[in-house]
């Protein structure tokens, strides 16, 4: 019975210890994942004038958005070209 305990008491160790790893991915580490495929997918249909900072994109509604690209083009080697893709057309 003893045995039967101990194997009972590692199991729930293991539960919660990948609990804890789950919720940790899901609070601190997805979101910053989900804004980096939000940042790359806006900035890539954006048109961006001089400063990347305030590209603007038309969005699924046909509203134009603005979203800053000052990250997305330097990490991309895109070096400041001026345009991240044709959004409007």
């Amino acid at each position: 019975m003893k045995e039967a305990t101990g194997e009972l008491n590692m199991t729930v160790v293991t539960v919660v210890a990948i609990a804890a790893v789950a919720a940790f991915f899901y609070a601190f580490v997805w979101p910053g994942i989900q804004n980096s495929i939000k940042a790359s997918t806006y900035c890539a249909m954006a048109n961006c004038d001089d400063g990347l900072d305030a590209c603007t994109y038309v969005d699924e509604d046909g509203a134009t958005q603005t979203v800053d690209c000052t990250n997305y083009f330097s990490e991309n080697g895109a070096g400041g070209s001026g345009t991240g893709g044709n959004a409007a057309g």
